[in-house]
């Protein structure tokens, strides 16, 4: 199975940078995912490339924060807003990265978060 995720430029440019090596997220896909595609959200609204989600953390945002924040790509205080009164944070570990030279239209309407496909 693979999905589209969706994620904001500004995190798409620290990742293809390797400082964001983590993609965090409130809830999680349920299905075995062997690919991710990356959907840079609006102005952008392209597939601009993909990775192998090799492991994903799941813990307390504490615990996640620590054993993250080298690679995180964002600050403390951003994390801990996006995860204030939250229980759970996970973290995809982004491997295998490839950027596209050519960004891909999305064939259907962008996910919020992400969407499950079986192929693009």
């Amino acid at each position: 199975m693979r999905i589209v995720l969706s994620i904001k430029p500004e995190f798409v440019k620290e990742i293809q940078s390797g400082r964001k090596r983590f993609e965090f997220r409130k809830a999680i896909y349920k299905q075995q995912v062997e690919k991710i595609y990356i959907y840079a959200s609006r102005p952008i609204g392209k597939i601009v490339g993909e990775f192998n989600p090799v492991y994903v953390i799941k813990g307390r945002p504490e615990d996640v924060w620590q054993l993250t924040k080298k690679y995180a790509g964002i600050n403390k205080k951003r994390y801990d807003l996006y995860y204030n009164g939250k229980h759970t944070a996970y973290a995809i570990e982004i491997k295998n990265l490839l950027i596209y030279s050519k960004p891909k239209v999305l064939p259907f309407h962008a996910p919020q978060s992400f969407r499950y496909i079986e192929h693009l």
